[in-house]
C-alpha cells in the first residue's frame, strides 16, 4: 500500500504541474465571457501538454479509487 501512495503523490505533483503550464487564456473563464477571441485551437505542444492533462487526471482518479479498495 505504501507504493500506492508514492505513485498518487508523484501523480498529483504532475497533474499540478500540466495545469500550470496550460495557457491562461484556454481556462474557463473564457466559457463564461471572459474572452471574445472566438473559438481557441491547441497546435504543437500546448494541445500535447493538453492531451498530458487529461490522461494525468483519469490516471490519478484511477489509482484514487484503488487506494479505496485495496487495503
Amino acid at each position: 500500500m505504501l507504493w500506492l501512495n508514492i505513485i498518487l503523490i508523484i501523480v498529483s505533483v504532475v497533474l499540478t504541474a500540466l495545469i500550470l503550464m496550460q495557457s491562461r487564456s484556454a481556462g474557463l473563464g473564457s466559457a463564461f465571457g471572459g474572452g471574445a477571441e472566438g473559438f481557441y485551437v491547441r497546435r504543437g505542444g500546448e494541445k500535447r501538454i493538453f492531451q498530458g492533462t487529461i490522461v494525468t487526471a483519469v490516471l490519478f482518479i484511477l489509482i484514487a479509487f484503488a487506494h479505496l479498495f485495496i487495503r
